[in-house]
C-alpha cells in the first residue's frame, strides 16, 4: 500500500478530486487553505494581500498498482496548469489499522 500526498493551488481542487474519483479512491483526508511555496518555481501562497492565493492538499492510501495511473493523470493536470502548481509525493505504508 502507498500514500500519495498531493499539494496544489486550490483552483485545481475539482480536477484533483476528479482524478481520485476516476480511480475509485473513496477515502482521503483533505487540508484546505494550506500556505506555502513550491521549491522549484513556486510563488508564495499565503492568503495575504501580497500573496493572496492558497493551496489545498489531499492524502490518499491506495494499492500499489493505482499509483502510476493516478500520478499520470496528475502530471497531465500539472502540465496544463503549470503556473498554478501541483505536486504529488508517494510514501510506502508499512502498516495500518
Amino acid at each position: 500500500m502507498k500514500a500519495i500526498f498531493i499539494t496544489y493551488n486550490q483552483s485545481l481542487t475539482g480536477l484533483v478530486q476528479t482524478v481520485l474519483d476516476k480511480h475509485s479512491v473513496r477515502g482521503y483526508s483533505q487540508w484546505i487553505d494550506v500556505r506555502g511555496r513550491g521549491s522549484v518555481k513556486g510563488i508564495p501562497r499565503e492568503g495575504t494581500h501580497t500573496w493572496p492565493e492558497l493551496n489545498n492538499a489531499h492524502i490518499v492510501m491506495v494499492e500499489d498498482e493505482k499509483v502510476a495511473p493516478i500520478l499520470a493523470n496528475l502530471k497531465e493536470i500539472n502540465k496544463e496548469y503549470e503556473q498554478h502548481g501541483l505536486r504529488a509525493f508517494v510514501w510506502n505504508i508499512e502498516d495500518s489499522i
